[in-house]
C-alpha cells in the first residue's frame, strides 16, 4: 500500500514546526515512510494513516480517529494508527507530533534488555574457569 505523499508532507512540517530536540531521519519503511528521532520511528505514514509512537497506548486509543498498530496482525504496543479524521486540523496533527516526540523519548531513555554475556551466564551458573580446571584435576 503506498503512502500518501500529501500526509507526508503535511507530517514533515508538522515534525519541523515542533522542532524536537534530535537527529530527524526519514526512512522508508513498512511501504511507508517512518520519521525517526534519534534513532527510534517516532512518526510516519501507511497509505493515508499516520502512525504514532505513544508512551501510554491506551490513553492514545482513547483519543478520537486512533485504533492499535496491527500490521502484522498482532497489536504493537507504543505505537497507534491515526485515521485522516484524526489529524485533519493542524492543531491535532501538532497534538500527535508531540506525543511522537514523547514516544520516541521515552523508548530511548528505557535501555533494551540484553541477555547477559557468556562469560557472566557461566559465573551464575558457577561454572568458572577455575572450578572447571579444579574438577578436572579431581578426575
Amino acid at each position: 500500500m503506498p503512502y500518501d505523499q500529501g500526509v507526508a508532507s503535511r507530517l514533515r512540517t508538522a515534525v519541523m514546526r515542533a522542532g524536537p530536540q534530535g537527529l530527524v531521519e526519514e526512512r522508508k519503511m513498512f511501504g511507508g515512510i517512518a520519521l525517526m528521532l534519534d534513532g527510534s520511528i517516532a512518526w510516519g505514514v501507511l497509505g493515508s494513516d499516520l502512525v504514532i509512537r505513544v508512551t501510554d497506548t491506551a490513553a492514545a486509543l482513547g483519543r478520537p480517529h486512533a485504533r492499535p498498530f496491527d500490521f502484522t496482525g498482532r497489536p504493537s504496543r507504543g505505537l497507534v494508527y491515526v485515521a485522516p479524521a484524526g489529524y485533519a486540523a493542524e492543531a491535532d496533527l501538532d497534538a500527535w507530533v508531540a506525543l511522537g516526540i514523547a514516544g520516541a523519548r521515552a523508548r530511548r531513555a528505557t535501555p533494551k534488555a540484553r541477555a547477559p554475556k557468556a562469560r557472566v551466564q557461566a559465573r551464575q551458573r558457577g561454572r568458572t574457569r577455575a572450578t572447571r580446571a579444579a574438577a578436572r584435576s579431581a578426575d
